[in-house]
């Protein structure tokens, strides 16, 4: 198995000054930072140092990662293969997939690399591109929600305008719109990474680099970076959380209204697996933020951490699949078994 492949030293050069060129820091910050790319490498704790428990961790690992990336191409595939699904609905749940996968593609393939060779170190420029791929795609997930909320808002509230306003044209906009605020957000980030320096105590209490964990090993004044990280997390998390609030009491206020308890019961059972999508990614995201504010104790930390980063893409196509997908996916396997 190799190690994903990351930007090279000279490449994270030029990403420094294009950066810096958009967002100045001081000239220091720059020549820290690229004499970091080579040298510095930070040590991933990881779950457990038994040896005996490392074999059970590498199967665990390679089964959730496995079951996320298949689940979720299956997803795309019946998508693509059944007209029918041809719709908002399930033009959102394929970005959906697809970003699960890149999401999961970014952490476990190191971590098996890291089991496997029995080594936990972590470079530099790989640190980074960890932290920055997975900014961007749990940012990206957020804003994927919500989208798939509204959509829900203006198929149950207004049914007769929902081919209207629900256009291939909003639909297309929506996903360009999040991932352009998830990119750039990502790249800020990393900017701000960017300009500490760290020493020699580079011990990551987790199976991945994190952001918050980075910065916590930082050797001068963090402040800057601890508050843009809470305040563009606490806007770029809540506002999609509001918003997806908002649509399910408005739609929640219309089926009540519904005469028809067939009508409830559909509409009921149309929102039930985004429902069930939503409560375990921001439930398992807060659990992460709250256990690393409340506890010191690293296995805890570690343990919130996956089930953030590798549960929810995981879960997520069966939860879709046994609701709403029976029939495409049954199509699909039969047409692959012909």
């Amino acid at each position: 198995m190799q190690t994903p492949s990351f930007p090279n030293k000279e490449l994270c050069a030029s990403v420094i000054y294009l950066l810096t060129s958009i967002f100045p820091i001081s000239l220091s910050n720059i020549t820290e930072s690229e004499n970091q790319v080579g040298t510095v490498e930070f040590l991933l704790l990881g779950l457990s140092d038994d040896p005996d428990l490392q074999t059970l961790l590498f199967g665990l690992f390679l089964f959730m990662y496995l079951v996320t990336v298949l689940g979720n191409l299956l997803i795309i595939m019946a998508i693509s293969s059944d007209s029918h699904l041809h719709i908002p609905m399930y033009f959102f749940l394929c970005n959906l997939s697809f970003n699960d996968i890149c999401f999961i593609y970014t952490t476990v393939p190191k971590i098996l690399v890291n089991i496997q060779r029995q080594n936990k170190t972590i470079s530099y420029t790989d640190c980074l591109s960890q932290v920055c791929f997975g900014v961007g795609f749990a940012g990206l997930e957020n804003f994927l929600l919500a989208a798939m909320a509204y959509d829900h808002y203006v198929a149950i509230c207004h049914p007769l305008r929902y081919s209207v306003i629900m256009n291939l044209h909003l639909c297309v906009l929506l996903i360009l719109l999040s991932l352009t605020i998830s990119v750039l957000y990502a790249l800020l980030q990393s900017l701000m990474l960017l300009r500490l320096f760290f020493c020699t105590d580079l011990e990551i209490p987790h199976l991945f680099c994190e952001l918050v964990q980075v910065i916590k090993l930082a050797c001068f004044d963090t402040l800057l970076n601890n508050i843009l990280f809470y305040v563009m997390t606490s806007i770029l998390g809540g506002l999609p959380l509001l918003g997806i609030v908002f649509s399910y009491i408005k739609i929640v206020s219309s089926i009540l209204q519904m005469p028809s308890a067939g009508r409830k019961s559909k509409a009921f059972s149309t929102c039930g697996s985004h429902l069930s999508v939503v409560s375990l990614f921001f439930g398992t995201g807060f659990g992460v933020y709250i256990s690393s504010a409340v506890t010191d104790l690293s296995r805890n930390s570690a343990i919130a951490s996956v089930m953030y980063s590798v549960v929810p893409p995981m879960l997520n196509p069966l939860i879709y699949s046994l609701r709403n997908m029976k029939k495409a996916l049954m199509k699909l396997i039969q047409m692959c078994t012909l």
